[in-house]
């Protein structure tokens, strides 16, 4: 056949995805010509045309006439706008519904032999489980995009005059690497262990019926064969006749993607999933590029009011019709979709238009392939999991102890008992949830009832120091086991499965346990000394220990006595020396959370962990100043828990430095500074493991903590006798008023400043003691009474002065860091 004598096919939206499959397929048999818009390119005659506009549509028909002339064997009419944002858009109107009001008059000039319509069923009423909707369920479309499509139809049957229409009502659309929207996200969030892929709103038996590419071109290729055959006024209903459940299907994708043999699905209320599809829309704009790149919630409210729509099919009409039965199942077809995400996940999510999890791009650049970093991090939580599921059974049986803890103990305030037993019940939820690897985050939940467990019992104010003891120890080991065991809870697969432990352009790893012990040890005493002051606070106790200080004449307390119990103390609504314990047994677990990497891994935690030492110790050196100064005495274990403070500082701070430049280089790298913030990342180098710091002589072990990026030059060692000297001027000088508040102040800051300046990485925080010591120069001048304390001041400040200008050495490399170290 001379291919200008073929029969020509008119098809809107020829060179989009569908459109160009069907060209491809009735080409053999029909001259191809296409309606597009601008920029569109095509292997077949492509005329450009704008359906907003009356003149556009008619310019394109004149050209087609002048090129092709005026017999149509059959138009098909794909050109349509969408979003799935269900909200109204002008464009709906516009382009589907008076888009093909101008095509049909401008057809009305051509002799069309038929104008097919691709429709879709959303347009009619669901049908529920179990039943199968034909052509005559009512027109009831749901949300805007139907409603478009249903007035577009309204349009057709008005408009059509003398050119017979077919109305084909499509399935949703797949085939084996893309697929409708709602499907390709169902697939996403299994394939991403996203939280809301255990959650539906509506029955989990209901479904609708699906369409593979293949059968919907097949429909098309038979309505065109058949146009003389049809009714002129026909509406046909495409797809596969069964539905599968909302519920089967997350079942099979569970299984094929991960080998789950189900996928545990929790039916969510309609008014709390609207609700947080609502708060989710409205949120996202205000905290955009945050985890997701700045991708909009794809769940909206008016989806979760449909969350019930059932649609199977009967294709009856199309068996009769156009001899059409489809030859694909989707249920058969889902192992090859699984197979090409899991072949190439990053080419998947592209061809489907969704934004790729950000650990693919990572794994892309890294040199990996997603799925196999992915499958190896599945693994490794797997295996770490079962060997440290003991202690989330551990929690099980702590929550048990807290809910009958009230009675055994004799716990008299019943908010403090209710609140037991409510804690405890919500721990053995927890835990008992974290006993599948799959729930990490049962595991954070747990630590939360933990610390919340922790704090009761001087939230409430409890007499019974069985039940303070018992809470605060259960509490923490409620922490500990959550989170502190094995696999870590949170990093990426990239952040866990690559990189190395000791960070870019850096001597040692500033996250080893040789660098973490010095401050747990250090909280520990700290945390002895809070609890065992709290205990006096909340009336376990009768005395405290104090072997130097005994206040004043006229109170019969000890100095440790009348600080805790002071105005400044009194002043806070709670025990202020347990707020302080609480604290430290924080610092305890977070300090021990996380593996060698974690400067990398958790730089969130890095950043908690040094914000929770440093209120600490300016509230530390605070207390210290205000002692003599506001209270008129001291405390020996106030001292003593300043001291472990200030020591505990230094060892800090090498961790912060290496995460704020790990996170820097990450976000110059392009990375999401939110999630690599949440959720850590790679970094440049291999990943490899060193060995165990504890396996080792204890001498070797003590070396490397004090070699470890802090150590005290001699001169700084000198200033620091000085400043604790400066401290004790009203024994040593017989300094009083101004002149030993003065001493007392500076001393107490250039303690502070030393500790700083005892981390390499902030050496240069010494140079803060030249103004220290002109201050206590200008004092000494100012307030000394008598020589002696005259010329202690004047030396003293000059000693601190000139004791800054050294360095003193610096054992570690710290990359871009190094050139601040002057």
């Amino acid at each position: 056949m001379n291919p200008d004598d073929k029969p020509i096919i008119l098809i809107t939206g020829a060179a989009g995805n569908i459109g160009g499959s069907l060209a491809t397929a009735l080409a053999a048999d029909y001259r191809i010509v296409g309606l597009d818009r601008s920029g569109a390119k095509a292997d077949f005659p492509l005329i450009e045309v704008d359906f907003t506009k009356d003149e556009s549509v008619a310019a394109a028909l004149a050209r087609f006439r002048q090129d092709h002339g005026s017999r149509i064997a059959s138009v098909i009419h794909l050109v349509a706008f969408f979003d799935f944002s269900g909200e109204d858009n002008p464009l709906y109107r516009e382009v589907n519904v008076e888009g093909t009001r101008r095509l049909l008059r401008a057809l009305q000039e051509f002799e069309v032999e038929q104008f097919v319509y691709s429709g879709t069923m959303l347009v009619h009423a669901p049908g529920r489980p179990g039943e199968a909707i034909d052509e005559n369920q009512p027109i009831r479309p749901g949300w805007a995009y139907p409603e478009s499509k249903a007035a577009a139809e309204a349009v057709i049957r008005a408009e059509h005059g003398r050119i017979p229409y077919l109305l084909l009502h499509l399935a949703g659309l797949y085939d084996e690497r893309t697929s409708v929207p709602t499907l390709a996200h169902q697939i996403a969030r299994i394939y991403e262990r996203d939280l809301q892929s255990h959650f539906y709103s509506g029955s989990t038996q209901v479904g609708q019926s699906m369409l593979h590419r293949e059968d919907m071109i097949a429909a098309f290729r038979r309505a065109v064969d058949r146009r003389t055959d049809l009714p002129g006024d026909t509406t046909i209903l495409i797809g596969e006749p069964e539905a599968i459940g909302y519920g089967a299907l997350q079942d099979e994708l569970g299984y094929l993607i991960h080998g789950a043999a189900d996928w545990p699905t929790l039916r969510l209320p309609k008014p709390a999933a609207a609700a947080g599809a609502w708060a989710q829309d409205k949120i996202e704009p205000i905290v955009p590029d945050a985890l997701d790149q700045g991708e909009r919630p794809f769940i909206k409210p008016f989806m979760v009011a449909m969350a019930d729509d059932h649609y199977a099919l009967d294709i009856d009409r199309a068996r009769r019709l156009l001899g059409w039965e489809p030859k694909h199942r989707l249920k058969d077809a889902l192992p090859k979709m699984v197979a090409a995400l899991k072949e190439d996940p990053k080419g998947w999510y592209e061809a489907n238009g969704l934004t790729a999890p950000p650990i693919m791009d990572e794994a892309v650049a890294a040199g990996k392939h997603p799925e196999d970093l992915r499958s190896r991090h599945e693994a490794e939580l797997r295996s770490e999991h079962r060997a440290s599921r003991w202690a989330h059974f551990v929690n099980i049986a702590l929550g048990a102890w807290l809910i009958t803890q009230p009675p055994m103990i004799g716990v008299e305030e019943i908010p403090l008992a209710r609140a037991e037993a409510i804690l405890g019940a919500l721990i053995m939820v927890f835990a008992t949830l974290s006993l599948s690897w799959r729930m990490a985050w049962a595991r954070w939940a747990c630590a939360g009832i933990g610390a919340l467990v922790m704090a009761a019992p001087f939230i409430f104010w409890t007499t019974n120091a069985a039940a303070y003891l018992s809470d605060t120890l259960v509490g923490a080991l409620v922490i500990g086991f959550a989170i502190c065991t094995r696999p870590e809870v949170g990093p990426s697969a990239l952040a866990a499965q690559s990189g190395p432990d000791i960070p870019i352009g850096w001597s040692y790893n500033p996250s080893s346990w040789t660098q973490r012990l010095p401050i747990i040890l250090l909280a520990i005493v700290g945390l002895q000394v809070s609890r065992y002051l709290a205990a006096y606070q909340l009336g376990h106790v009768d005395g405290v220990w104090e072997p130097f200080f005994q206040g004043s004449a006229s109170d019969p307390r000890n100095g440790t006595e009348e600080i805790i119990t002071s105005r400044v103390s009194e002043a806070w609504p709670v025990s202020d020396a347990a707020v302080g314990g609480y604290t430290y047994m924080l610092e305890i677990l977070t300090g021990i959370i996380g593996t060698r990497a974690r400067w990398r891994t958790m730089p969130w935690l890095v950043l908690l962990f040094g914000m929770m030492i440093a209120p600490l110790g300016v509230v530390s050196i605070l207390f210290i100043i205000i002692q003599p100064i506001v209270i008129g005495t001291w405390s020996t274990l106030a001292l003593i828990g300043a001291a472990a403070m200030l020591v505990q500082i230094p060892y800090s701070l090498d961790e912060l430095v290496a995460t704020l430049q790990f996170l820097r280089r990450r976000i110059k790298a392009g990375r999401n500074w939110m999630r690599v913030l949440l959720f850590g990342d790679t970094d440049e180098g291999e990943k490899r493991t060193g060995q165990d710091e504890f396996d080792r002589r204890p001498g070797e072990v003590l070396q490397e903590i004090w070699s470890g990026g802090v150590n005290l030059p001699w001169n700084l060692s000198v200033a620091a006798v000085i400043a604790l000297w400066l401290l004790f001027t009203r024994v040593t000088l017989d300094a009083s008023g101004d002149m030993a508040n003065a001493d007392h102040l500076i001393g107490a800051l250039a303690l502070t400043v030393i500790s700083l300046a005892a981390a390499e990485v902030t050496r240069a925080l010494r140079f803060l003691l030249i103004p220290l010591g002109g201050a206590l120069m200008a004092t000494a001048l100012l307030y000394g009474a008598t020589v002696p304390q005259t010329g202690a001041g004047l030396l003293c400040g000059l000693a601190l002065i000139l004791l800054s200008i050294r360095r003193g050495p610096i054992g570690g490399t710290y990359a871009g860091w190094q050139k601040l170290i002057v």
